[in-house]
């Protein structure tokens, strides 16, 4: 039996995975991974690396990264405790959708997960205090791979919906599109 309801997004290859809670009077019960259905939904490799992380403040934002091939990753976001608002920007050269953006609202209570393939980069902004994110890739991360977009370039048009209120140093740093940005390659 499937425990994984799919739904697809504007952008091919980037879909929503809503989990199915199975709940009694002790709480409940949920797949968070299987290999095998979430496959085919587009999760090509093994789970490699798995990150945890915590935004405390509500308004911070986190991204927008990627990973150069050879080392681009698919990744699976979940949101564990709090709420974020999830985006993800079609980086693909020469698709149909190339920079354009989707977002979704990721919560503990909502048990939906965004499924980031490759060649896509990725960030999300706190929509509560203390939002809790497991990132599950299926690359390990390459330092010398890593590419980074700025979440404010109004190129990208994201229309986040809080006043930024945190961006690390490191994240407000990162270049606006240059013109002769063309995209990743497969």
């Amino acid at each position: 039996m499937a425990r994984f309801g799919i739904d697809t997004t504007p952008l091919a290859g980037l879909v929503c995975v809503q989990r199915q809670k199975l709940e009694d009077a002790r709480g409940f019960f949920s797949r968070f991974f299987c290999a095998e259905e979430l496959a085919a939904a587009g999760f090509a490799g093994p789970v490699a690396q798995i990150n945890h992380t915590l935004t405390q403040r509500r308004g911070s934002v986190r991204g927008l990264h990627f990973q150069h091939p050879p080392h681009a990753e698919d990744k699976l976001v979940s949101c564990l405790h709090g709420e974020i608002f999830d985006v993800a920007i079609d980086l693909r050269q020469g698709s149909p959708t190339f920079l354009h953006w989707h977002g979704e609202v990721l919560s503990a209570g909502n048990a939906r997960s965004l499924l980031i393939p490759k060649g896509f980069a990725h960030g999300f902004q706190a929509l509560s205090d203390d939002a809790e994110l497991l990132y599950l890739h299926s690359t390990p991360y390459a330092a010398a791979a890593e590419g980074a977009l700025n979440a404010r370039d109004p190129a990208l048009a994201i229309a986040w919906p809080l006043a930024f209120a945190d961006v690390s140093e490191r994240d407000a740093g990162h270049p606006f599109l240059s013109s002769d940005f063309t995209g990743l390659a497969a």
